[in-house]
């Protein structure tokens, strides 16, 4: 994949975030687009390899649409200056937790776990770190895990404890979460080096323990 090219027409987008100038380089968007998508088609492979859990995830159900929803946002802009991607079991809308791909000038990011779960998923994951303080702390304080994801994403994180747990209980903050989010910046460099592809599958083989954990939950 070209990524010199598609930084390039973000960086475009984001000072011309307007149908007509977007209609006039469409056809330079769809190759950006179908190039992005084959990327993470071969970035699924390996990953398959190492998480068995995404099942038959494809590009065309991960990667997400460039277009804005706009109807309840203040910012009216149409478009989205990024392109990104969530690799999990049934794809972007799935309700499992995968691997996240974001690609954006000077604000690009991997991530990974589960972001805002259903109701009944979120508690499933509580439930899970309830009985299971240890193992979610293990993965949590790993010396890798740690010095590559060192907090969880405390985004809409509860200033009280969820109903039905005891206020003492020692991983009591991580219960305080709704999302189960790690997040890593990446400049643009890391994309425009060789074996792109093998650095994103470390991020990875770091991450899978927790997704391994989240999942489980779920499916309980």
């Amino acid at each position: 994949m070209d990524f010199g090219r598609t930084f390039d027409f973000l960086a475009r987008l984001q000072i011309n975030n307007d149908r007509n100038w977007f209609h006039q380089h469409k056809l330079e968007y769809d190759e950006i687009r179908r190039d992005f998508e084959n990327f993470i088609n071969r970035l699924i492979v390996p990953l398959a390899q190492l998480d068995p859990g995404i099942g038959q995830a494809t590009a065309s159900e991960s990667v997400f649409r460039i277009y804005r929803d706009i109807r309840f946002s203040h910012d009216k802009t149409p478009y989205k200056t990024h392109l990104s991607a969530f690799i999990g079991n049934g794809g972007k809308k799935t309700r499992f937790a995968g691997y996240y791909i974001h690609i954006e000038p000077e604000n690009s990011l991997f991530a990974g776990g589960i972001y805002c779960p259903d109701p009944p998923a979120l508690e499933s994951v509580r439930n899970e770190i309830y009985h299971h303080p240890d193992e979610i702390r293990a993965i949590l304080d790993n010396r890798k895990f740690k010095k590559t994801f060192p907090e969880l994403s405390d985004e809409d994180r509860l200033k009280n404890p969820p109903r039905g747990y005891p206020k003492d209980f020692k991983e009591i903050e991580l219960l305080k979460n709704k999302h189960f989010i790690t997040h890593y910046p990446l400049e643009n460099e890391f994309f425009l080096r060789e074996g792109v592809i093998d650095s994103i599958m470390e991020l990875c083989k770091i991450q899978y323990p927790l997704n391994v954990f989240l999942n489980r939950a779920v499916k309980s």
